[in-house]
């Protein structure tokens, strides 16, 4: 089945609200705030705090495909990234409890994206797109998809249809193409994924000028050293960490389990610089 067709049935459509058009800093933070894409986060602090002790650990779901990680930070250290990226303290003593996300860091990370995306659009390079949240991130990479073209960069595909298998699993794992947004596919569905395992494949035919991409897609280009925009959760301490090493510059920090049509707010903000 046409993984397009398919993953396209499970999504909203993009509306007018995905046309690019001004909106002043309040309108889009409220937004963000209204659609739960900044806010109270959907993941608890017990699950933040539990995915760092993970990553430093070394548990390769935490890592993204990233090595050097996290490097001789703790968890205490790691929380305090977290909360700076987040906008928001985390209280190092709690166990429990809500993880907040304020809005203004969003909008300023997504706008330092658009710029990036601008002058590579500018210049006629090529860009990857590619997700580990085929469902909630799905309409944001098409529209940037669609944004970037319009603009004249290339947005590349490669590895399309490349296959493998992994231990006991009684399928493949196939890297498809949702439009032009890299998904990992198992023949029946885009999954959710935090491994780097496809990401390996895509860079392994052909190295873009830019990535744009989560969890492992994300982390796997990092290690790879191509440029990398990234967005993370809360929970997606990798990421920023590597951020916080040098090996990044911008990582746009937000809730990425929400509605997948409640993301315009971040592609309003990235498409203001084109």
């Amino acid at each position: 089945m046409d993984v397009t067709e398919a993953h396209a049935r499970r999504l909203p459509p993009l509306d007018d609200r995905w046309v690019p058009r001004p909106h002043d800093r309040d309108t889009l933070e409220r937004a963000l705030l209204a659609g739960d894409v900044a806010g109270t986060a959907s993941h608890p602090l017990d699950n933040v705090r539990g995915n760092i002790l993970m990553l430093i650990d070394g548990d390769p779901d935490k890592l993204f495909g990233l090595s050097k990680m996290p490097g001789d930070r703790d968890l205490d250290t790691i929380l305090d990234l977290v909360a700076a990226e987040a906008g928001h303290p985390i209280d190092h003593e709690a166990r429990y409890g809500p993880v907040e996300i304020a809005p203004a860091p969003i909008v300023d990370a997504c706008r330092a994206m658009g710029e990036r995306l601008a002058r590579a659009a500018a210049a006629g390079g090529s860009v990857l797109l590619a997700t580990g949240h085929p469902v909630g991130l799905g309409l944001f990479y098409r529209a940037l998809e669609g944004l970037l073209v319009r603009h004249g960069a290339r947005v590349v595909t490669p590895a399309a249809g490349t296959r493998w298998r992994e231990g006991h699993l009684d399928h493949d794992w196939v890297v498809a193409y949702f439009g032009a947004v890299a998904v990992l596919f198992d023949d029946r569905e885009p999954r959710h994924t935090h491994s780097p395992a496809a990401m390996e494949r895509i860079l392994a035919e052909g190295r873009p000028d830019l990535v744009v991409a989560d969890h492992g897609f994300a982390g796997a280009a990092i290690e790879a050293g191509v440029e990398t925009l990234s967005i993370a959760d809360v929970n997606d301490p990798a990421l920023i960490v590597a951020k916080t090493q040098g090996r990044t510059e911008v990582v746009v920090v937000m809730d990425d389990h929400v509605a997948p049509d409640d993301y315009w707010p971040c592609f309003q903000a990235i498409a203001e610089a084109f």
